[in-house]
């Protein structure tokens, strides 16, 4: 009986299980959208390209190379801001520099120079706890429309289209109107006063020449050659090599070269300066490199270990604009390169590389300590070719620099040799031997001890706010030349 009971109940059970698992609705297979291809380019060209990758997890992680896995992750991100700045090694931190635009035009502008603008370079500051804030003009933009409106160094405004600029205002008034009228002051007696004098100026979009000021004086029975120079930027290269052509021909006995508001630029363009300065000597190492282990590794396979250095060159490259031009060398000994604290990037990368080659005497303040470079990114197929479905770019910083000694990291700044600050309420002309920095520098060139002066900006109790260079986009910047590129898998 037993035995019967069993008998009819496994196939009791058995047709029980297969009725139940047959009336269980089928699993529908979960599909994953497919990531943004602006998503997918930003954590590819990070993966592949950013200097600190191995310091973000996430482009490390092995588990998302498989494809579903990546979707999930990119698709959380609707702003590709976001995702990108959480990818950057501690972004504002460590990561000051890095950024992503939408337009790739707008890193191209960048590059080149090009921005609208009224045209002048300024220092805000104000007296003691008052609101109230004076403008100071630093410098002016060849050809814009603050020079052909007359306004030059050293002019002082206090008045946006007839409002008092203060602490809560100057950003408004100065930085979002594209046409407004100016109201200028004067030092009288350690007081700064309103005058009579506007200008109305309208932004227009234009290209700075960063050759600010060359020029050759005579001073202490020697040539002085004496250059401004604003930024790293390749447009001006040539322009740049025709200076040095004339130092040479004049046969300058010292150069001082001025680089207190130069923010950086083209590293290329660094090398081509050195070269200028110190001499064409092509076997000798300017700069070394340093970027992630995976991206340096190809960069040897691909083109050998010399790749990870750049030499001092005999030669401007050819380019698109111009034929390739020997480089117009002064084969100095010694220099004397003036500096503040909105000297940066490229200019470190200079005064860095001169340093095991030439005497290089730094007059000024600690400069802002910046010694990786950046690269232009476009979401470039395996041809080189720019996807056509966005304009997205990214300009992350891949790689770390040091000189042919390997001395780098300089985080606080290279410190001057000699320590003296620019009187923002006194700023004469480009130059002018009563100059400030200058006037210290040709101080030390006669041998005479340099001693502290009383500036005109401690005497009227002025405290510096800001400068126009604060707010200028992508400041501070160095790039490097985008042209060897990794296909992102």
């Amino acid at each position: 009986m037993k035995n019967l009971a069993l008998k009819y109940f496994i196939p009791l059970v058995l047709i029980t299980g297969i009725w139940i698992s047959g009336c269980r609705k089928e699993e529908v297979p979960v599909i994953i959208p497919k990531a943004s291809e602006v998503n997918t380019f930003i954590f590819k060209g990070l993966r592949d390209y950013y200097l600190w990758n191995q310091q973000v997890p996430a482009l490390t992680e092995a588990k998302y190379n498989n494809t579903d896995t990546l979707n999930v992750f990119l698709n959380r991100y609707s702003d590709p801001q976001k995702l990108f700045t959480s990818l950057l090694y501690k972004y504002k931190e460590i990561d000051k520099w890095s950024f992503l635009v939408d337009n790739s035009k707008t890193i191209d502008d960048w590059i080149a120079g090009i921005s609208e603008t009224m045209g002048y370079d300024f220092m805000l500051g104000r007296i003691g706890t008052s609101d109230n804030v004076f403008g100071f003009v630093r410098y002016v933009f060849k050809g814009s429309p603050a020079e052909k409106a007359g306004v030059k160094r050293g002019d002082i405004f206090l008045k946006i289209n007839d409002q008092q600029l203060t602490v809560s205002n100057y950003r408004t008034l100065l930085f979002t109107n594209k046409t407004y009228t100016m109201g200028f002051a004067t030092i009288v007696n350690n007081t700064i006063s309103p005058s009579s004098k506007t200008i109305t100026m309208t932004a227009i979009e234009m290209q700075e020449n960063p050759i600010q000021k060359d020029t050759v004086f005579q001073f202490n029975n020697q040539k002085i050659g004496y250059l401004v120079y604003n930024a790293f930027t390749a447009d001006f290269d040539i322009q740049l090599n025709n200076v040095f052509k004339k130092f040479k021909d004049a046969a300058i006995n010292q150069m001082v070269l001025d680089l207190r508001y130069n923010g950086g630029g083209s590293v290329q363009s660094s090398v081509y300066l050195a070269s200028m300065l110190y001499g064409t000597d092509d076997s000798k190492v300017f700069s070394q490199s340093q970027y992630n282990a995976g991206l340096e590794a190809y960069f040897v396979e691909q083109y050998g270990a010399n790749s990870l250095k750049d030499y001092f060159v005999t030669t401007i490259a050819k380019t698109d604009k111009n034929p390739a031009t020997p480089i117009q060398t002064l084969n100095l000994p010694k220099i004397y390169i003036i500096v503040s604290d909105n000297t940066a990037s490229a200019s470190e990368l200079l005064i860095n590389g001169l340093k095991p080659y030439m005497k290089v005497t730094v007059v000024g303040i600690n400069t802002v300590g910046k010694y990786t470079g950046s690269m232009t990114i476009k979401d470039w197929d395996e041809k080189g070719n720019v996807n056509p479905n966005h304009k997205y770019a990214m300009q992350p910083i891949v790689v770390k620099y040091a000189n042919s000694v390997g001395d780098s990291d300089y985080v606080n700044g290279l410190k001057p040799d000699i320590e003296a600050d620019e009187d923002i309420a006194n700023l004469l002309p480009f130059g002018d031997p009563n100059e400030t920095l200058l006037s210290v520098v040709l101080a030390d060139m006669k041998g005479n001890a340099i001693t502290g002066k009383t500036l005109k900006s401690a005497q009227i109790g002025l405290i510096k706010v800001a400068g126009s260079h604060d707010f200028k986009p992508f400041a501070n910047e160095m790039y490097m030349n985008p042209k060897r590129k990794v296909k992102s898998e």
